[in-house]
């Protein structure tokens, strides 16, 4: 069985992204969380969510022409 809950550093991970910036996502509620102790979690399928809306942001600015293309990520 898959675990529920993550942590910012397996989101991190996932995301390919820093854990500071995983914590930002957190923080800024972008990424819902709970805090459990001095530590956070993100439920599994609140992640995947994440992923699904970043994707669906990401279609609808290519469709509109909006899209700026940052060599850094090519």
């Amino acid at each position: 069985m898959a675990a529920r809950f993550v942590q910012i550093t397996d989101v991190a991970e996932t995301l390919n992204i820093s854990a500071r910036q995983a914590y930002g996502l957190v923080t800024s509620g972008e990424l819902p969380a709970i805090k459990v102790g001095k530590s956070w979690r993100i439920e599994a399928a609140e992640l995947e969510n994440y992923i699904q809306r970043a994707y669906a942001q990401t279609r609808a600015r290519v469709e509109e022409g909006s899209f700026e293309h940052d060599e850094a990520d090519a």
